[in-house]
Formats: C-alpha cells, sequence, structure tokens
C-alpha cells in the first residue's frame, strides 16, 4: 500500500510539473521533428497497382494566431517502390507539403489534444515505373486531416504524438502515347512521434 501511494504522489507530482510548463500563445513558434510512419491506401482503376509502406523523417512549424489557432507547414519526402499485381514495377518519389489549420483545445494542459484539416500538393520526382515504359503526372492536389497532441517537458521542449490522412493521387501514363493507363490513389495515413520545441 505505502508503495503504490508513493506511485500516486509522483505521477501527481509530475501532472503538475508538466501543467506547469509554459504554454503556447499568440504570436508563438513551434517546430517539431518526427519518425512518421507513411501507410497508403492505395487503389488503382486498372493494373492492381499497390505502393509500399515506408518510415522516414518530417519535419513541420506551427505558428499560433491565437492561443488555440495554429498554422501548421509539413514537410517530408521519400521514395517508395509500386507493384502490379504483386509484382515489382519500380518507384516513385513523392514530395507532399502540407498546409493544415489546427485547432488547440487545451493549450495550458499536461496533454495538449489538437485536431486540424487543410491542402496537400504532392509533387511525384524521380518516377521508374515499367522500365521506362511508364510515367505519372507530376502533380497532386488533395485535403489533409490531422489528430495529435504535445506534452510538454519544460518550458521550451515538448513531446508530441501525431496522425494524419492525406489525399493523393495521379495518373499513371504511357510514356510513347501520354495515354492514361490507370489512375492511382495513395491517400496515405501518417502515424508520427517525434519532439519540438517552442522558439
Amino acid at each position: 500500500m505505502k508503495e503504490s501511494r508513493r506511485w500516486m504522489v509522483a505521477a501527481l507530482g509530475m501532472g503538475l510539473a508538466l501543467g506547469s510548463a509554459a504554454h503556447a500563445a499568440q504570436g508563438d513558434w513551434l517546430g517539431r521533428a518526427r519518425v512518421i510512419h507513411i501507410a497508403p491506401d492505395a487503389s488503382s482503376s486498372a493494373l492492381n497497382l499497390d505502393v509500399d509502406n515506408r518510415t522516414t523523417l518530417e519535419l513541420d512549424f506551427s505558428y499560433f494566431v491565437t492561443r488555440n489557432v495554429a498554422v501548421e507547414l509539413i514537410l517530408a519526402t521519400k521514395e517508395h517502390n509500386v507493384t502490379s499485381n504483386g509484382a515489382d514495377i519500380g518507384s516513385v518519389a513523392l514530395l507532399p507539403p502540407t498546409l493544415t489549420v489546427q485547432y488547440h483545445f487545451a493549450p495550458e494542459a499536461a496533454v495538449r489534444p489538437y485536431v486540424g484539416a487543410g491542402l496537400n500538393y504532392t509533387r511525384f520526382y524521380d518516377v521508374n515505373l515499367g522500365g521506362g515504359t511508364l510515367t505519372a503526372d507530376r502533380n497532386s492536389w488533395g485535403g489533409a486531416l490531422q489528430l495529435g497532441a504535445d506534452i510538454p517537458l519544460n518550458k521550451t521542449f515538448f513531446l508530441n504524438v501525431d496522425v494524419k490522412k492525406i489525399w493523393i493521387e495521379t495518373d499513371v501514363k504511357s510514356a510513347a502515347t501520354g495515354a492514361t493507363v490507370a489512375n492511382l490513389k495513395i491517400d496515405p495515413v501518417i502515424f508520427g512521434v517525434g519532439v519540438g520545441m517552442k522558439f
């Protein structure tokens, strides 16, 4: 019983310490570095195309317009392998900068949840499909949704967990004729964990 009480006191003390950490205010900037796992929910109109999962790094920067509302720019890039009917047909790299508007529910709490929604632009590059017989549209626009939380460690640094859904698609075309052979939707769910700082 004494041991359990000690744990309860320690947990309460930690919660109070975290709760006293400085909160983001209007005009503040937050920067985060996350390790993200990209899990495409791929589908295609033909060729039974699929895109593999990848893990990479992501950077983002948030600016607080008010104490509850922030604008976040998310930056990452990664190459993905592409298959057709389970057979490897090459790879494509994606650069998908995403801008979201976030609402932070409890900017002074020990755990500070937020939701966001916004717009994604994806640039397809280093397209290597079908041994050069296939290409892809270079540009994609789509929506983005976000759910996450910041957990302050002190007045400057915090932990972050985040999950996003991003809508990305492209037309896969014949390199010889330019005719569309399939519409490929990648539409990944992105899971992230990382650290950040207020500045």
